[in-house]
């Protein structure tokens, strides 16, 4: 059987990380595999096609903000699918985040469609759905056809038209009459609400959680660490981020971190920060920022040198961070953000309604003060392990 996988970018970010793992998972299982992907470098790898140059999906995000359509245009990348599709000639096309300007999505889904090419589509974020935003949040128009977009130029970048509708429809459209396909959510909240979206709903919905490397996110003895890092009296606050703001709007709520930090500031604690950082961001003393940490096996250290993981995001589809904390033995406080509350082990986390600094507060003490358990990383590594989604995936390729 041979699969071939197309998403934005590949081994790289969550979404690339997950495709690479199923494309090793796959070819170690004895399948074809094949990975096509749009946004960054190239690689010599096997099997592993890059369709479209950095300055074409430049070309297409610019022109995306003159006609308001996110995913469309893409002609020439496109057309590369189409031609790959056709020479490999794949059992299962898995498509996962095909945003990005590289790809005509309406365009891709009419063919595959029209081909009856059988199609697993998981949805990493929302836009698959709501044919525009990644984050639809409080906003319900994409369960009825969007228009006068609210978040129109954060969401869209449209400069002058709001053509929401116009994406809805074509994306509608698109979807109508396509039989042949499954949709996999990763995670029982991103599946309830596609399964109410219009484009959607009438197709059969799977639930499969992203997948770690739990040889590398795992508990490991950190006191070397915190001795390094003069923190060897404190007790240790860890959040791990995209993007750290102290924008009160940033969906990722690194605002409410620094609220925290003011709450806390008579308490013997520090908060450490990883993530990419906007320039001359201030801090006060308990907070550290260690920028962005790429080095999986050191980021999987400050998860188990933390008494816990603060979780401040608005919305999550997922969340690797809570996965990743839990697999380190390190429990989670944060904001009900939709999946993640579903996802975590219920004893070793807790979740607030969004903005409450005050119950986030008494929760994150509260778990301050408890003895973290080695009991959790046994409990959670076969439910976020790789190889518990890679077979998952094996096995409705091979329902199909």
């Amino acid at each position: 059987m041979k699969i071939l996988q197309i998403n934005c970018v590949y081994k790289k970010g969550s979404t690339g990380k997950i495709v690479y793992d199923i494309h090793n998972g796959l070819t170690n299982s004895g399948f074809e595999s094949i990975v096509c992907f749009g946004r960054g470098n190239r690689t010599k790898e096997k099997n592993i096609y890059k369709i479209s140059n950095e300055a074409y999906s430049k070309f297409n995000n610019l022109i995306s903000r003159f006609t308001g359509y996110m995913y469309g245009g893409c002609f020439f990348s496109t057309r590369n699918i189409v031609n790959l599709i056709k020479k490999e000639k794949p059992d299962i096309i898995h498509l996962h985040c095909i945003n990005g300007y590289f790809v005509n999505i309406y365009k891709l889904l009419e063919w595959l469609k029209k081909n009856n090419i059988k199609t697993v589509l998981t949805l990493h974020a929302e836009f698959m759905y709501t044919a525009n935003c990644g984050h639809a949040l409080e906003c319900e128009k994409w369960k009825k056809g969007c228009g006068n977009c609210p978040r129109l130029k954060k969401e869209t970048k449209s400069m002058f038209l709001d053509r929401t509708h116009e994406s809805w429809e074509k994306m509608y459209n698109a979807f109508k009459d396509f039989s042949n396909l499954t949709i996999v959510s990763v995670s029982p909240w991103l599946m309830n609400r596609a399964k109410e979206s219009p484009m959607l709903m009438d197709k059969r919905h799977i639930t499969i959680l992203n997948g770690i490397d739990t040889n590398i996110f795992k508990h490991y003895e950190t006191d070397d660490l915190k001795n390094n890092m003069g923190l060897e009296s404190k007790k240790i606050i860890f959040h791990a981020t995209a993007n750290f703001s102290d924008d009160v709007n940033n969906i990722k709520g690194g605002y409410y971190v620094l609220e925290l930090a003011k709450m806390l500031k008579d308490e013997n604690v520090q908060i450490l920060v990883a993530g990419k950082c906007e320039p001359n961001i201030k801090v006060p003393s308990n907070v550290t920022l260690l920028g962005e940490v790429q080095d999986q096996k050191l980021l999987a250290k400050y998860y188990s040198m933390a008494d816990v993981t603060l979780l401040t995001s608005k919305k999550e589809t997922f969340s690797m961070v809570t996965a990743e904390s839990l697999c380190c033995g390190t429990p989670v406080v944060g904001f009900k953000a939709g999946a993640p509350e579903q996802i975590a082990i219920k004893e070793y986390s807790s979740f607030v309604e969004h903005g409450n600094i005050d119950e986030l507060c008494k929760e994150v003490l509260k778990f301050l003060n408890i003895k973290k358990s080695i009991k959790l990383e046994k409990r959670v590594k076969d439910k976020y392990s790789k190889e518990s989604m890679i077979n998952r995936y094996i096995e409705i390729y091979k329902e199909y």
